[in-house]
């Protein structure tokens, strides 16, 4: 090997004639496939292996892939001479990220492992020839090998493990037509197959030259939003009882029975490893914690969560998108959400489902929500691609089910949800409302206290209002008055009485 006028590192003419005799006149192909499939890549489960077997390879090597046309190997420094070291094993999903990589002649460092097989690659980040990360391309490298990591080999069914963000993914975006390019030549195979060939359809029909601005624009903000998903399986790990339980009690007081269907409902994942076939309609009047309800449940999946309001909706088409046939034309709020959720599995939220009202020119908006409540795979207006379902929960709020229409309620499991006791609300605002108002606020318990007594009258107070809402509100303003003359009276704390009570709240 010898360094040419340019500083590249190059090979021996003979050394190379002699390795195409002996593999023929096609590239010396020196690795073969891993197939486990691991979300994590550690030097138990590396990237790739490289040839080491005087073990001269240490934690951190830099250097960049060989043409591929050649030789697959990697080529590096050790303590200042050229040297190169044979791809001994490859996960098989990375191939195309290699291809594209030595194509592309990226400047590379590998982070690995010795083990008995080789050098195990475990990280890899893009850099220049100082050593420094090259931002950009760092960034698009551990987006892809982020996706990569979480896709299967074709053929397998593996579970989905929780989120693990490689360094440098979190924040990227794919929004210029190189890096979308690059992106599905890299990482296409990790899109359901409808999706891919869709992509690679408008990929192709932004290229035209024969296609207005308008047509150009949108899309390429339609491709950019479905490459921004990160599209998984619909396998589901089984879900811990005893965890979904705790996480319940942690956002939610009493109610036994609400929390006890709740989990008899997505409990079947453990047996189909599949989400239900019908939603969650959470019913009941304001402030009884529906909201807080949804979130642990999404907790409890581990999946993000993405919301809609439906009683600012008045109109179908604002939930479907409209085509892209008009200049102003948009995605619906439910691709909008998908996109802001950056993944296809996720709880999806659909507050105040009862107050959707019909538009002028007929419809009901949440009739439109029935396509994806089917779980048959659903198709925005704007992006013209059915996307696939199946990791999508629904839960949907409400306080008056019967503006419901029973289309849309014989896609839940409805669970009521009564009021709280006033016994129910002493408590929640003594154990909940207060001492989570306070650590807002930067304040001590002892600061402000509020003795039994005074706390039956605050509950007296808001008795004629559902919900804990009005009972937060009065924790804040009793907290606030504290603190007031916490600072003006140089006074340690204040204890709260029946009249101060009724004073401060004004009833």
């Amino acid at each position: 090997m010898a360094i040419n006028a340019r500083g590249s590192m190059v090979f021996d003419l003979k050394t190379l004639q002699e390795q195409k005799k002996k593999a023929g006149d096609g590239p010396v192909v020196t690795y073969s496939h891993s197939e486990k499939g691991m979300e994590c890549a550690t030097a138990e489960n590396p990237i790739l292996v490289l040839k080491d077997e005087e073990g001269k390879l240490r934690h951190h090597v830099d250097g960049q892939f060989m043409n591929p046309s050649r030789r697959t190997g990697f080529e590096y420094k050790l303590d200042g001479t050229p040297a190169f070291a044979d791809i001994l094993l490859l996960d098989k999903r990375f191939e195309k990220l290699y291809q594209w990589l030595a194509g592309n002649q990226v400047h590379l460092r590998f982070s690995g492992a010795q083990t008995p097989e080789g050098f195990a690659v475990y990280k890899i980040r893009a850099v220049n020839f100082s050593g420094k990360v090259q931002s950009s391309t760092d960034s698009f490298l551990q987006l892809v090998i982020g996706r990569l990591l979480e896709s299967h080999p074709e053929g397998e069914s593996d579970p989905d493990l929780e989120d693990e963000t490689e360094d440098g993914e979190e924040g990227v975006r794919l929004t210029d037509i190189g890096g979308m390019t690059d992106f599905l030549e890299c990482a296409g195979a990790t899109l359901p197959a409808p999706v891919l060939k869709w992509a690679q359809r408008n990929l192709t029909l932004i290229r035209q030259n024969t296609i207005s601005q308008d047509e150009r624009r949108h899309a390429q903000r339609a491709l950019a939003m479905m490459l921004n998903i990160q599209w998984k399986s619909s396998y589901f790990e089984s879900i811990d009882p005893e965890a979904a339980r705790r996480i319940l009690d942690e956002e939610l007081y009493g109610m036994e029975k609400v929390k006890q269907r709740i989990i008899e409902t997505i409990i079947q994942i453990n047996r189909t490893h599949t989400l239900p076939a019908y939603g969650i309609l959470l019913a009941g009047p304001a402030g009884v914690g529906k909201s807080q309800i949804a979130y642990a449940v999404a907790r409890i999946l581990k999946l993000p969560w993405a919301s809609l309001d439906m009683s600012t909706i008045h109109d179908p088409e604002a939930i479907t998108g409209s085509p892209r046939v008009y200049a102003n034309a948009k995605p619906g709020l439910i691709m909008e959400a998908f996109s802001r959720a950056g993944a296809s599995n996720l709880v999806f939220i659909i507050n105040e489902l009862d107050k959707a009202e019909s538009s002028d020119n007929g419809g009901n908006p949440a009739d439109a929500l029935l396509t994806l409540l089917d779980n048959l795979g659903y198709t925005d207006n704007y992006i013209e691609c059915q996307i696939p379902t199946g990791g999508v929960y629904p839960i949907a709020t409400a306080n008056d089910k019967s503006r419901i229409s029973a289309p849309l309620m014989s896609r839940f499991a409805v669970i009521d949800i009564p009021d709280y006791t006033a016994e129910e609300k002493m408590i929640i605002f003594s154990r909940f409302a207060l001492p989570r108002t306070l650590k807002r606020m930067g304040m001590r318990p002892e600061e402000c206290q509020v003795p039994e007594e005074a706390v039956r009258t605050v509950v007296e107070l808001y008795a004629g209002l559902p919900g804990c809402r009005d009972l937060e509100q009065a924790a804040e303003h009793l907290a606030a008055n504290a603190l007031y003359q916490i600072e003006t009276q140089k006074i340690q704390g204040v204890t709260f009485g029946v009249e101060d009570v009724k004073r401060i709240l004004g009833m």
